[in-house]
This record gives C-alpha cells, sequence and structure tokens, in this order.
C-alpha cells in the first residue's frame, strides 16, 4: 500500500534485477514440482516475473529467472506467439499480453465476484471517503483483485494482482479471521510473520488474539501495520456454502481514518460485505451475527 497524489499518477513497484546466478539452478522460491513439465514450469514463473513488474528487458529477465537469456529468449518467444506477452521493440521491454488479461478475466468471470460487488464497492468509497479494495487469499497471501479508488489526492493504491502479507493486512486479517486457530497457525508457520513497521504482528500469540477482537467486532484493523500513516478496514465475503472466499476493505491516511471515525467506517464496512455477499448468492456461517 503507497500513498499515491492524484497530480503524480498512480504508483506501481517495480522489480530490480539481482545479479546472474550459476545457470541450471531451479528459480529461488520457485522449485519445480518433480512431476511438472520443466519448460511449462519455466515458462509460467518467467509470465509471473514479467506480470510483477511494468518492463523488464531480456537480460533482467534471465536474471530473475535464473536461466540462460537464450533460453528466456525462446521461452518468451513462445508465449508471445500465445499473446501472454509482449515486447516494445523501441525499449525492447517486454510486458504482459493481451492473453493473459484474456485468461485472468475469465477466472474473474467465474467467481462473479468483481462484477457483483463492483457497484456496492463505488458505494462503499463515496459513503467513506476513501478507496474501497476486494482482494482473495492465494498461497497464504492477499491478492488484491479490484479497486475504486477516492477522489481524494492522497489514496492508496494497490495494483489488481498484487500480493501483500496476509497477517500485515486489512483483508487479510478478516480472511484470518474466518480460519480456525490450526490453520492460522500453519500458514504463519509457513510464511513467518515479517516485520513492516513497529505495530506489525510478529508474534503469533498477539495475532490470535487480534483475530479473536476481529470475529466479535465483525471488522478488521491494519493500524499502520504495513504501511506507517496508512490504515485499512476490512471484512468477510462469503459463498453459497458459508466460506470466506474474499473481503472487502477501505485504505487510507490516518488523517482521515481518525480513531474517532472507527467504529463508523467499520460497520459500513461489514454491511458492505454482507450486501456483496448477499449479491453473489452467498451465505452467512451460524457463527457470523447478521447485525
Amino acid at each position: 500500500m503507497v500513498m499515491d497524489p492524484k497530480s503524480e499518477g498512480s504508483a506501481v513497484t517495480g522489480i530490480v534485477a539481482k545479479p546472474a546466478r550459476g545457470r541450471g539452478r531451479p528459480p529461488s522460491g520457485k522449485a519445480a514440482q518433480p512431476s511438472s513439465v520443466q519448460a511449462l514450469d519455466r515458462a509460467l514463473h518467467i509470465l509471473e516475473i514479467v506480470a510483477e513488474a511494468d518492463g523488464l528487458t531480456l537480460t533482467e529477465i534471465a536474471n530473475l529467472a535464473d536461466i540462460a537469456p537464450s533460453t528466456a529468449h525462446r521461452l518468451l518467444m513462445t508465449l508471445q506467439a500465445r499473446g501472454f506477452v509482449q515486447v516494445d521493440d523501441e525499449l525492447g521491454h517486454w510486458v504482459v499480453g493481451v492473453g493473459a488479461f484474456g485468461v485472468g478475466m475469465s477466472f474473474l468471470r467465474s467467481r462473479k465476484l468483481v462484477t457483483m460487488g463492483r457497484t456496492i464497492m463505488h458505494a462503499l468509497m463515496e459513503s467513506s471517503g476513501e478507496t474501497s479494495n476486494l482482494g482473495v487469499e492465494d498461497e497464504g497471501e492477499v491478492v488484491f483483485i479490484s479497486q475504486v479508488e477516492t477522489h481524494e489526492a492522497m489514496r492508496a493504491f494497490f495494483r489488481p494482482g498484487r500480493r501483500g502479507a496476509i497477517h500485515a493486512s486489512g483483508i487479510g486479517k478478516a480472511l484470518l479471521a474466518a480460519m480456525p486457530d490450526d490453520r492460522v497457525l500453519e500458514l504463519v508457520e509457513a510464511k513467518g510473520l515479517k516485520r513492516f513497521t513497529a505495530s506489525s504482528h510478529t508474534s503469533s500469540k498477539k495475532l490470535l488474539a487480534d483475530l479473536d477482537e476481529i470475529r466479535t467486532r465483525g471488522w478488521s484493523l491494519d493500524n499502520e501495520e504495513h504501511t506507517l500513516g496508512m490504515r485499512c478496514i476490512a471484512s468477510v465475503v462469503y459463498n453459497e456454502y458459508g466460506e470466506a472466499i474474499a473481503g472487502v476493505s477501505i485504505s487510507g491516511p490516518t488523517v482521515r481514518v481518525t480513531d474517532e471515525r472507527l467504529a463508523k467506517l467499520g460497520e459500513q464496512v461489514r454491511q458492505a460485505s454482507l450486501d456483496i455477499t448477499a449479491a453473489i448468492g452467498g451465505a452467512l456461517p451460524d457463527s457470523v451475527g447478521r447485525g
């Protein structure tokens, strides 16, 4: 989450190429499973790398993927033929192509979430005056899939597709609160509790205590736990089986999301989550109050 004055345009996070490694090693953190097809695994890894940036050279991609430039070029050409990536001939930068967008949109259509929630998110943004976000959990992280930006010059900005630490996010903590404690502890053990600010949860005991408060209250609060000067309030969206599938939130600077406004904003966010749940034909589990 970044504070992003409109006069300067939307802020994005770039990727800095890391030094080249020895050839033949699996990509760091992305080792192929024994049963996977290596070429496919490498191509998908390259697609992920390109998707996280706003333009990378062949050399940068090869370094980040930890493969030879010649191998990276062959994979990029294959992805380009399918429309998943494209190259800026003038700058020599590779970017995501329209083919990848089409695949991503099929996911969003299948979930109904973005389309049905968009109107409610607009209303939440207008009533709260803050940016409204929609996110899901994937592999122990939060993935932001939609945003309605506030009209204010200073605002929070999440690029769709961006991932975030689940323990330092309003949506992430709302989703954690919908899980049993043993599942939360599994994720904590797998992902760790990274310190982003002095307010970040670095103790599983304190995180679990916070989640208990969220369950009682009905909404979560990221109180400068990821970015100093920014707060995020979130609540959970449920599917037809009463399963938590997403979270809706508002994010804004602490000068506007003040202590005095928290209760009112929290109730607005909680109501928005109930409205989205109803819009997609969802049902609340018995443990969740209807308000």
